[in-house]
């Protein structure tokens, strides 16, 4: 992930929200099993498809809109490495907590899994899914992204649908591009210690 602050003051957040192939730590399905998940290729390349708008949202709060691919402040692609997001966001909240490293990676939400379990011995199931409709996407801020699961009821009409989070983590750069005054002697005295 890299968490760039703009010199417009608009933070710029890229990186792969998951990697496709790629085994998951155990996580607990909407039906309360225990499994590794692997999120097959063109999966979200599907789902981004049929999606009218993708929202970002922050540690999956619905009431904390802070991109949608609609407004064309979110843009969201399946490589060949994963589902890969470019993000620019506005809110002064989520730009001070950006500045802090606060911001720990990402998260998404899916509905409507088409998923196969495959049984082995001496370990958990494998989940193989290979297609689900992308809820949304999440900066995971306050939550601990372990690529972990939790379910969710939401109901849209008179149906009840299931809600699974993911979560994944990955490395993330910082980069400050606002102006920034700077002490000459202490960059000196810094200079004096990295020559030592």
């Amino acid at each position: 992930m890299k968490v760039e602050v703009r010199a417009d003051g608009v933070l710029e957040i890229t990186g792969y929200v998951n990697v496709t192939g790629k085994p998951s730590r155990p996580v607990i399905t909407a039906k309360g099993q225990r499994v590794i998940e692997v999120i097959e290729e063109r999966a979200f390349a599907d789902a981004l498809a049929r999606a009218e708008n993708v929202p970002m949202t922050k540690d999956h709060d619905a009431g904390c809109v802070l991109a949608e691919t609609r407004a064309n402040t979110l843009s969201l692609k399946e490589d060949r490495i994963g589902l890969y997001a470019k993000a620019e966001i506005t809110d002064a909240n989520t730009i001070a907590e950006a500045k802090q490293g606060k911001i720990k990676g990402w998260s998404f939400g899916m509905r409507r899994i088409q998923d196969k379990i495959e049984e082995r011995a001496d370990q958990l199931p494998l989940r193989h899914v290979r297609g689900f409709d992308l809820d949304h996407i999440t900066l995971v801020v306050n939550k601990t992204p372990v690529y972990s699961a939790t379910s969710v009821e939401c109901r849209a009409d008179d149906e009840v649908l299931e809600l699974e989070c993911r979560a994944f983590d990955d490395d993330m750069d910082i980069i400050d591009n606002q102006k920034k005054t700077y002490d000459n002697a202490e960059y000196k005295n810094r200079l004096k210690k990295l020559a030592i």
